[in-house]
């Protein structure tokens, strides 16, 4: 007869517990499991070093001085050749004219001054002469230019002061220019630069805007720009300069959106990036002669390769 295979009576149907071998199976695996989720713990955390590793070699390194100098002093050339006709863009015959246009320019363009100083010149075309005007009078020639009465004021007082003190003539030094009512080292260094060919910097607020954009300067005071930009070029490139950065941001480096797309010199600017980077979008914020549309002059230099500007009233 086959022997049963029931279990025996009175013992426990229940399975054996597992013997040492079974006990150390089970800890191998435990451990196994945990070297692993270390393993994978580890990896990560170097994949996240060796990351933040390459980003730290690849973030750009802080400017020296003497690289900065170098580009804005290739950026001034490259200037140079995208603007070889750059001008002031105030209108004058004299001085006297390019004197009392600046001061006029404040607060306003300068293609509202240029259609209002034919009118103001042919009336007072001396400082003698505007010094005797009726106030009143001269107010209503240079109203286009908005701050009428206030800058009323300045001319009057400026033109009575070459009358009195410079018999008429306006001086060519910084520290007699400054004295006159109206006139800042702004102003001053517009006349000595274009007038008398003193070299100056002409810090106006697209100027200021774009040294700071490059990385030239942070400062925010202009007397200050001008020393920073001073030390960087010479003297004899102050006044070019001074008409290349103005032009540039006239027609392409604009306050709000600049044609970042059509900019000639952005392999150069740290703040590349700001504006419109599509080139054919770019090109439509183009001003003046680099979008097709006339000047600020009436009259500009005869290399101007641009449209002259309408008279007033003509626009």
């Amino acid at each position: 007869m086959s022997s049963s295979s029931s279990p025996t009576p009175g013992k426990s149907s229940k399975p054996d517990k597992p013997g040492k071998s079974g006990k150390a199976a089970t800890v191998r695996k435990a451990a196994t499991t945990k070297a692993a989720t270390t393993r994978t713990s580890t990896t990560a955390a170097a994949s996240a070093r060796t990351a933040a590793g390459a980003r730290a070699t690849t973030a750009p390194k802080a400017e020296s001085h003497l690289a900065m100098v170098r580009r804005a002093r290739r950026i001034n050339r490259e200037l140079a050749e995208v603007y070889p006709y750059a001008h002031p863009e105030l209108d004058f015959r004299n001085p006297f004219e390019l004197l009392v246009a600046t001061v006029l320019s404040a607060q306003t363009t300068d293609l509202r001054v240029n259609q209002t100083t034919p009118a103001l010149f042919a009336a007072y075309p001396t400082p003698e002469d505007m010094a005797a005007a009726v106030p009143e009078e001269m107010e209503e020639i240079i109203r286009p230019t908005g701050f009428f009465r206030a800058k009323t004021k300045s001319l009057l007082g400026l033109s009575a002061a070459l009358r009195d003190e410079f018999g008429g003539e306006v001086p060519g030094r910084l520290e007699d220019l400054v004295k006159l009512p109206g006139v800042g080292r702004k102003t001053a260094n517009v006349v000595l630069g274009n007038a008398f060919g003193v070299p100056g910097i002409t810090v106006d607020t697209h100027f200021g805007r774009l040294v700071r954009r490059w990385k030239w300067t942070d400062e925010e005071d202009p007397v200050k720009v001008e020393a920073v930009v001073a030390g960087i070029f010479p003297k004899s490139e102050w006044t070019m300069l001074s008409h290349r950065v103005v032009f540039h941001g006239r027609r392409i480096c604009h306050a709000r959106k600049p044609a970042c797309g059509a900019c000639p010199i952005a392999p150069l600017c740290p703040s590349y990036g700001e504006g419109e980077t599509d080139p054919e979008k770019a090109r439509k914020l183009l001003k003046y002669e680099m979008g097709g549309y006339p000047g600020q002059r009436l009259s500009p230099p005869a290399d101007y390769p641009g449209k002259p500007a309408p008279a007033l009233g003509a626009e």
